[in-house]
């Protein structure tokens, strides 16, 4: 599995906005794709104009192989839909080497 993360800086009285856009165009289109996992929407409680997305592939390759026209696409809607601008500040890519332990897990 790999893990597409991304940091996204907006103004913090838009942030609601942002990501309430984000899950209607964004998540979607992504669900689409073979290979898409999962994505979670994470807020920093110290910065207010930080949004970052943990997206989960199933491998690298699952994830390059989305066109880059219909990215393209899918991201000029959610521009135009959101109406104010923001920045996507880092993008980082991981590979799990070790998926999560719990209480009735063992190593």
């Amino acid at each position: 599995m790999v893990i597409e993360w991304l940091k996204m800086r907006m103004p913090a009285d838009k942030r609601e906005r942002y990501i309430h856009i984000d899950d209607e165009i964004w998540t979607p289109a992504l669900q689409q794709y073979p290979g898409f996992i999962s994505k979670e929407t994470w807020i920093a409680p110290d910065d207010e104009e930080v949004v970052i997305f943990v997206i989960r592939w199933r491998t690298r390759e699952d994830w390059f192989s989305i066109p880059e026209d219909e990215l393209a696409v899918v991201s000029d809607r959610f521009d135009e839909a959101l109406g104010f601008g923001y920045t996507m500040e880092e993008s980082k890519e991981f590979q799990v080497r070790r998926f999560p332990i719990s209480n009735s897990a063992s190593r």
